[in-house]
Parts: structure tokens; sequence; C-alpha cells
């Protein structure tokens, strides 16, 4: 079987029964064809700008940007699909197993979009297959889409020929996300081809790095409704008792499938020592009263663009006194990177202006074996052994957007207005560290905000969560008094 007739075959559930003739047969009348009501998007002249864009930087050339399949599980049940960025980001559209193709046509592209359409009534597939409508409910006729979208649409049944006739030395295949597709468009020239696909990627990346109004207002929109997650979160933490760190990262969750499309990221939800491993998702752990709780948690919008804020709280209400000395370490190069943002200012340069920040906190608590210079000079960093991580990242319809930029339009280049970006430094005293003090030993903080790079410089998205240590802790008490809520 090839891979386009894994693509289309009817794929069954290994508990189907074997029906009888008589109820197949039965099965395939008596059916009405209701059709949706549908209306153009109001987004999708968005989505066709950035085809049009595309198109500039590759006359003459077929583009083929493919969103994926479902991922599975375990045996044969699936993760909850979520489309390819790029393929989302040109098309607009969310659904499984689709490839967009832009084809030259002269003077630009013609773009298509192949896409599974409705379950026939005339076969089996639409009460017996797990893809059937009767199983996975109402998919979109092609003229339902194509009005919606505002893109021309034709069945996935004709992507095979389609793919067969691109020309291999004029096509670029953004890879990785169907290996169906990976497999039906072969390179011409196999030494070039991974760099030539490798540029339709960075294109894309590069393309995705400044924000338009309406995407700004896409990711406000997450930042807002992670706001009321952590709203969510506060107002049922206990500060005399502990709780386990997957409630916290639940009650984050039903925010996140209430307000949006899901969480943007797997929770990282830390009590105490915990919040010294950097990425820790196992989530465990047991808040305590007296130990902080780091949470870094995002939002994906219904939009597919999602937030990424960190809040270090303390549990029982109250920082201690070395708490806060940690904290405001931490918030004083957080403002520092903040405050430096502009266009024109190299990336690099925020990064540098946190670290020193840190570099000097630590010295101030004595951790420091040398002096700020030394530990900030390019081959020691040994300040970076209580911090590994840099400032940030670009933000918006991954978590870490733009990844496939090119390292002089990203981590080597200049911020520029549209740009957003996170500003999140932390500090991380592992509890085994005999470098450090025994008192600093398991405390970890990280305060992350969502910063929209302007012509005047930096605003901050995620304002809705204070920053500063006092105002945490007026926060943390406002929202425990207001007690739960609904979504």
């Amino acid at each position: 079987m090839t891979a386009g007739d894994e693509r289309h075959e009817v794929r069954t559930e290994s508990y189907d029964p074997d029906f009888p003739d008589g109820f197949l047969s039965f099965m395939r009348t008596g059916w009405r064809d209701e059709p949706l009501e549908v209306r153009p998007r109001p987004e999708i002249g968005h989505h066709a700008r950035r085809r049009a864009a595309l198109s500039e930087g590759f006359p003459g050339e077929t583009l083929v940007i493919p969103t994926g399949s479902r991922k599975v599980r375990a045996n044969d049940t699936t993760f909850p699909f979520r489309p390819g960025s790029d393929f989302a980001y040109l098309s607009g559209d969310h659904d499984p197993d689709g490839v967009l193709i832009l084809r030259p046509n002269g003077g630009g592209h013609d773009a298509v979009l192949y896409t599974r359409t409705r379950s026939p009534r005339e076969s089996d597939e639409f009460f017996r297959s797990r893809d059937g409508e009767l199983w996975v409910g109402r998919r979109h006729a092609l003229a339902e889409k194509a009005t919606e979208l505002g893109i021309e649409t034709t069945d996935l049944a004709d992507l095979d020929a389609a793919l067969a006739a691109c020309a291999p030395g004029r096509t670029r295949v953004l890879r990785g996300l169907d290996p169906g597709v990976d497999h039906a468009v072969r390179p011409h020239d196999p030494q070039r081809a991974g760099a030539r696909d490798q540029e339709l990627a960075a294109v894309i990346a590069e393309a995705k790095l400044a924000k338009d109004e309406w995407e700004i207002a896409q990711l406000q929109d997450a930042v807002d409704a992670t706001v009321r997650g952590f709203e969510d979160v506060a107002r049922v933490l206990p500060a005399d008792r502990g709780v386990s760190e997957r409630l916290v990262e639940g009650v984050f969750g039903l925010r996140a499938r209430h307000d949006g499309n899901h969480v943007g990221y797997g929770s990282i939800v830390c009590a105490g020592a915990n919040a010294t491993v950097l990425c820790w998702k196992r989530n465990t752990g047991l808040t305590a009263p007296g130990q902080l709780l780091l949470m870094d948690m995002g939002v994906e919008n219904r939009h597919l663009y999602t937030a990424d804020v960190t809040r270090t709280v303390p549990v029982s209400g109250t920082f201690t006194p070395l708490q806060r000395q940690v904290y405001d370490i931490v918030y004083a190069a957080q403002q520092a990177g903040i405050d430096l943002i502009k266009p024109g200012v190299r990336f690099s340069d925020v990064h540098q202006t946190c670290m020193r920040a840190l570099a000097e906190g630590l010295a101030a608590l004595g951790v420091l074996p040398v002096s700020v210079d030394e530990a900030m000079d390019p081959r020691s960093t040994i300040y970076r052994r209580w911090t590994l991580h840099p400032f940030g990242h670009m933000l918006g319809m991954d978590v870490h957007d733009c990844a496939s930029a090119r390292p002089d339009k990203y981590r080597d280049g200049e911020l520029d207005e549209g740009y957003v970006l996170t500003v999140e430094p932390g500090l991380y005293f592992q509890p085994e560290d005999d470098l450090v003090p025994a008192e600093l030993r398991g405390i970890g903080i990280r305060i992350e905000d969502d910063i929209l790079v302007t012509a005047a410089g930096a605003t901050n998205l995620s304002t809705g969560l204070p920053r500063k240590a006092d105002e945490v802790e007026a926060w943390l008490a406002a929202q425990r008094e207001a007690g739960p809520r609904l979504p």
C-alpha cells in the first residue's frame, strides 16, 4: 500500500462487527442532505495577503504546505488534532489531512486547498470509518469550505495526482508534517533539496515575525484568557495546606478549553523545589505553605495564537525575606530587559541586559565566585549555572514562534515594530547545589510576560497580572477573598 492509498483508505476500528449485506444496504438509503449555512470568515483577507506575500518570494515555483494528520496516542486512540501552524497561518483551515498547494500562474500563484470532503452515503465510509461523519461529525462540503476560507478547494482524493505532477526542480515542500507528501515529492537534487525546502520554512517563519493588528488582537485575547486562568488558580489555592500541582494544571486547563482552543503548551506547575526544574511537566508535586509555586502557563485561543506567562507566588500569601530578595533580583532583570526593547535593538542585547542584572543579583547574594564582569565574559558565563535559559523567545501561533527563521533575522538580528516576544529571566538554585548557601537551595523563580514591540518601545500585553512582589501578594489575597467562580 502506498502512502497515498493509506491516506484515502476507509479506516475501520478493530472492534467493528462484520455487518450483514442487508444492514449495509439499509444504511446507504434514506438520508437527507442538509447544507450548512456558511459565510466568509472575517479573517480571510489576512490569509490571502500572507499567501500573496509568500508567492512573491518564490516566482515560478510550486509550494506545498501540509497540515499533518492526527497523531496516535495509544493503540487506536489519537490526540486531539491541532493543525500545522504554517498551514493555518496561510489558509485558516483547522481540519486534519489538508494540503495547500500554490501553483505558479505566470504572474503569481493560484492557491488550492486539498481537503477531506463530505462522507458519501453511497459507500460505508460515513458510518464504518473512524473518519466517518457518524463518528466524528459533519464535515464541510468543498463549496462550503471554499466560501468560509475564501480559497479554491479540491477533494483530498485528487492530491496524489497533483503531487505527481509537481516538477521536482521547481517545487518546494514544507517537510516533516505529512509522510505521504514527503514521499510523493522526491527531491530533484537531494543535496540541494534540503536547503531549498528549509528556505521555504525560513521565509514563512520570517513573515510571521511582525504581527499585524489582527494577530496582535488574537494574542491579546489569548493573554486575557490566561489572566483569567491564573485568577482561577489563585482562587482555589489554599494558604494553609497543600494541593496537587495537577489540580492547578486542571483548573487552568478548564479555562483554556472554555475560553480558547486549548493550552498553548503543556502547563509547567512547580511547587517548591520542582521550580528548579526548568520545564517540569510531570506535575506530580504538592504545594506547601511557606514554599513558592511557579506556574508557566498559556491559553491558545480559537485562532491558535498562544500566550506564555509565568508567575511565581508565595503559597502562604507572603514572601519570606529571602524569597523576596531573590524575586526582586529576577524582577529587576526582567524590567531591565523590557525597558531596553524598541525597534532596532538587537535581540542579543536584551539577553545580555537581563543576564547582567541576574549576575549582579547573584553577586549581591554572595553566590558568584568571581566578579560580575568575569562571570559575564563569553569565555566563562559561569553565572548561567543558576539560569540556563535565554531571556525569551518570539511568540505567536507557536509558543516558540518563528523557530525556522534564519539567525540574522531572529537571534542575531534586530527587533522590529510588531514583534511579540517573551521576557522571562529566572534564577534556579538546585536542592543539591553545594556551591550556594543552604537557605537558597530549592528556590526557583521566573517571571514571564508577553511584550509587543511598538514604535514607542515596549507594550506589556500581560500587564493584567501584577509583577512586583507587593502587588503579587495583594493580588493573591484579593483573588482568595473573591473565591472560586465558574468560567
